[in-house]
């Protein structure tokens, strides 16, 4: 019998592997603080801890597939009926559905690069083509270009608002003159993973967006300023043929009973939360500001992070900072994104840039 591999797509070559943050591991060095996954470093709101202990009595039977409680909830949190509702595996899971509902072979998905790294990855599994838009020169999305690369093969465009890495945001004006750009056929998904921490008036809530427009969906997700990151739930707000396509194309059960139940009670925390992002957007500023001190130039940042592009020396800056204390995200060639964490982190790292800066 002659010895041969399993036959596997061939788009599968072409994919890059999504790379997660790296963890946090002392080794013979000083206490090491994880800054490379845009984690919430807070423990669990008020009532969620409570919730999964509760759940995780009867986790050998299956969750509700339904998300029955929680779409109840998000139905009556964002003012939506519950037919224009859809839960998934964190936002990225709710973004692979998009892609599997609305593109396949010969289709094009366009997004802005750079941008979140999922995007190639969840748009070549479909077997579509992905179009990436360069960011401005500042790092933010070139609505204008963007505008001009839709074809009639077009059927997607992903816009992050605010931008992973870069932390920076398209407004209301420019956003809406890009929207009335796109045909009506053409779905365009506002992800707004990080949306708890803007606070630039200018920059729109994408609900009140998705509400004037049918071919708007709008990303959200419990894994950043919720703090559930490791329980994964995320859930889109779209009309009603877009999220009954979703809920379609989503994996049965795969919305944990503990992540449906840890979701209602953050929703039910929301002061509390509201108070904690309060905090880690002052923290941002005190940082942005310390790393323009040192002469850093920092894109304006509405997220939980900062963006720093160093080039060719963006791994020799993750590495510099790996021997401090803190672990980054670099993005090789490209840049380093940087976690706000908490104070005695970023003490440290800005202690790490400071001493970066001072070498070049």
């Amino acid at each position: 019998m002659s010895e041969t591999s399993p036959k596997l797509r061939a788009e599968l070559e072409g994919i890059p592997t999504y790379k997660p943050g790296k963890p946090a591991a002392a080794v013979d060095g000083p206490v090491a603080y994880k800054l490379s996954s845009n984690e919430n470093p807070y423990p669990p709101l008020p009532g969620v801890l409570e919730s999964v202990t509760s759940a995780a009595g009867a986790f050998n039977r299956y969750p509700d597939m339904a998300c029955t409680g929680l779409m109840n909830e998000l139905a009556d949190r964002f003012g939506v009926p519950l037919t224009h509702l859809a839960t998934g595996t964190g936002s990225v899971g709710v973004a692979q559905q998009l892609v599997q509902a609305t593109s396949g072979p010969g289709d094009e998905v366009i997004y802005a690069w750079r941008s979140f790294e999922a995007y190639p990855i969840i748009t070549r599994i479909s077997g579509a083509t992905d179009v990436q838009v360069p960011l401005t020169p500042g790092d933010v999305h070139d609505l204008d270009a963007m505008a001009g690369a839709i074809t009639d093969r077009t059927r997607l465009i992903f816009v992050c608002n605010p931008n992973n890495p870069t932390g920076t945001v398209v407004r209301r004006a420019e956003l809406e003159r890009f929207l009335d750009r796109v045909p009506s056929d053409v779905l365009v998904v506002l992800d707004e993973a990080y949306g708890e921490f803007v606070r630039d008036a200018e920059v729109p809530d994408g609900v009140e967006l998705y509400r004037e427009r049918p071919n708007v969906c709008v990303l959200r997700t419990f894994s950043k300023a919720y703090g559930l990151a490791g329980l994964r739930v995320g859930f889109a707000i779209a009309h009603e043929p877009v999220a009954a396509a979703l809920r379609k194309t989503a994996v049965p059960f795969g919305v944990s009973q503990l992540a449906q139940d840890a979701a209602v009670a953050s929703l039910r925390a929301e002061d509390e939360l509201f108070g904690r992002v309060g905090a880690l957007v002052s923290e941002r500023a005190r940082v942005v500001e310390t790393l323009r001190g040192q002469g850093w130039t920092i894109p304006d940042t509405q997220a939980n992070f900062v963006w720093l592009r160093l080039g060719e020396r963006t791994v020799d800056f993750a590495a510099a900072c790996e021997r401090a204390g803190v672990v980054v995200r670099p993005f090789a060639g490209d840049g380093v994104r940087v976690t706000v964490g908490e104070t005695e982190a970023n003490d440290i790292f800005l202690k790490a840039a400071e001493g970066f800066r001072k070498e070049l």
